[in-house]
């Protein structure tokens, strides 16, 4: 079994968010792939606030209300288990804290040579993410779905 973190860059391109939704039928296309394989898909808590955050930025009064009612409808079926993925669990406080320190490298240098910006807190959480989600799947392939260069090397083969 492969399990899947989807970040941001891929779910506002799931909802159609506007000016943020190039490639979407090859999006879509592998979202449909994943869920034929049975990839479990889990949406982190950064990939849910980020999203939002795009949707209330992007496109015109009606486009934004639109897409926002995509959003909750998903998001929402996502948490009673009807929806093609799960939301992961918000992290804890302490948690938190212990990322914080590491948070002042990640803003200041880049692990992508194509992307001249540090790594965001949102993402740095989702890599928090995934590395949880490795430890307690020893022997399943782990991997961000993701646009961003920082975010897809992070790819665990559990053979």
């Amino acid at each position: 079994m492969s399990i899947c973190l989807i970040d941001t860059s891929i779910f506002v391109i799931i909802l159609g968010v506007p000016r943020m939704s190039d490639n979407r039928d090859e999006i879509l296309t592998e979202l449909k792939e994943y869920v034929e394989l049975e990839t479990k898909l889990l949406l982190p808590m950064a990939t849910i606030l980020e999203t939002g955050n795009h949707i209330a930025q992007n496109g015109d009064g009606r486009q934004r209300r639109n897409c926002a009612i995509e959003f909750v409808n998903q998001v929402t079926e996502a948490f009673a288990g009807n929806a093609p993925w799960q939301p992961t669990s918000f992290p804890s406080a302490s948690a938190i804290q212990e990322w914080l320190p590491e948070f002042i490298a990640c803003a200041a240098t880049n692990k992508a040579p194509t992307k001249p910006e540090g790594t965001s807190f949102g993402d740095l959480t989702i890599i928090k993410e995934w590395e949880k989600v490795c430890r307690q799947n020893q022997g399943h392939d782990v991997f961000i779905w993701s646009l961003d260069a920082d975010l897809d090397q992070y790819s665990r083969n559990g053979i």
